[in-house]
């Protein structure tokens, strides 16, 4: 089975009332983006981090790059936050998306599924994963 799109995972919802989570920027919690193959099959309904399909390769290793966190904040009634871009320097990488999981907290529970649309590589170059800006239409994560 392959990616079949983007998805705010619903466990991560409850666990967010449950103060599971914590976004602020040096303070908080660590959260990292794995890579997959297309044989990765995530939904809504992925509740944790695996090794399973993961991608390897030259600079890549495995439960993926730790992500700067861009403390949340408000506008209007979307509150909201971001993160740094992340780059895989000078790798030999394949991947059809990304998992974003939160590396501190028990079970490492998973936060988004990022599905890249098709396998994207990188060949002795930069794999950069650019986030959408971080504002309240745009942000990588959005509660409105």
């Amino acid at each position: 089975m392959a990616f079949t799109g983007n998805y705010m995972c619903t466990s991560f919802k409850v666990e967010v009332l449950k103060a599971v989570h914590n976004f602020t920027n040096s303070t908080g919690n660590t959260f990292r983006c794995a890579m997959y193959t297309n044989s990765a099959s995530f939904t809504a309904a992925t509740t944790a981090y695996t090794a399973t399909n993961e991608v390897s390769g030259t600079a890549y290793v495995a439960k993926g790059n730790a992500l700067v966190n861009v403390t949340p904040t408000s506008s209007s009634t979307t509150a909201f936050t971001d993160f740094s871009d992340t780059t895989w320097s000078s790798s030999t990488i394949t991947a059809r998306g990304a998992m974003i999981y939160n590396d501190s907290a028990s079970g490492d529970p998973s936060v988004v599924i990022l599905d890249f649309g098709s396998d994207k590589a990188s060949s002795a170059g930069d794999f950069t994963i650019v986030f959408p800006t971080g504002d309240a239409t745009s942000a990588i994560i959005r509660i409105a």
